[in-house]
């Protein structure tokens, strides 16, 4: 039986990015399929009293230094050339994530989750501006205007937020985090024990 790996990821994260760089090479050696669930990083941290890395450890002295570094050698291990740190950081996902929900109801979910993904996290982009989001999807050739528009749906609104809740109540208390099974995994770092698993 083929086994699935379940990704529950918001653009809002710099490590869903470089996670979502290192996954299809994953995939291909395990033979997994891949799940992606979108959530709202900001919905998760308040579902489980969580915050923000620079907000819960901004006052440590040298962990945040330390975060840093490992995010470094994560991008020279895996070749992450094309990753910049967003200027617009921390940027409001809601816009996009909502959009990303109706991207799938429209069959065109992994086209626009590369698409974001580029211009979040190379391109330097603020995803946060509806306007801008319209510009980029429409140079990538997706439907801006239809997606946008459904991403207003209450059906949509609905799936966002109760993907985000199932998440916490599955044990998720930030970005990234993935779930083979019942076994769970957070943090960009435990790719390797999440290939591990995957190859059991």
């Amino acid at each position: 039986m083929t086994k699935r790996l379940d990704f529950i990821f918001d653009f809002a994260s710099p490590n869903a990015y470089m996670a979502s760089m290192v996954i299809p090479g994953i995939l291909e050696r395990t033979g997994a399929t891949l799940n992606v669930i979108p959530c709202l990083l900001g919905g998760l941290f308040k579902a489980t009293g969580n915050q923000a890395p620079f907000t819960a450890f901004g006052g440590i002295k040298g962990k945040m230094d330390y975060e840093m570094l490992e995010s470094r050698r994560f991008v020279a291990k895996h070749g992450l050339t094309k990753f910049r740190m967003n200027p617009h950081f921390p940027i409001n996902t809601l816009i996009v994530m909502r959009a990303f929900v109706a991207a799938g109801l429209e069959g065109v979910g992994e086209r626009y989750m590369e698409v974001v993904l580029k211009a979040m996290w190379e391109d330097g982009k603020n995803m946060g501006d509806a306007e801008v989001v319209a510009a980029v999807l429409t140079e990538a050739g997706l439907d801006a205007a239809t997606l946008l528009e459904r991403a207003q749906s209450h059906e949509v609104k609905s799936i966002l937020m109760n993907n985000t809740q199932a998440a916490a109540d599955r044990g998720a208390f930030g970005i990234p985090t993935f779930f083979v099974g019942d076994e769970i995994f957070f943090g960009k770092e435990r790719l390797g024990q999440v290939e591990e698993e995957l190859a059991r």
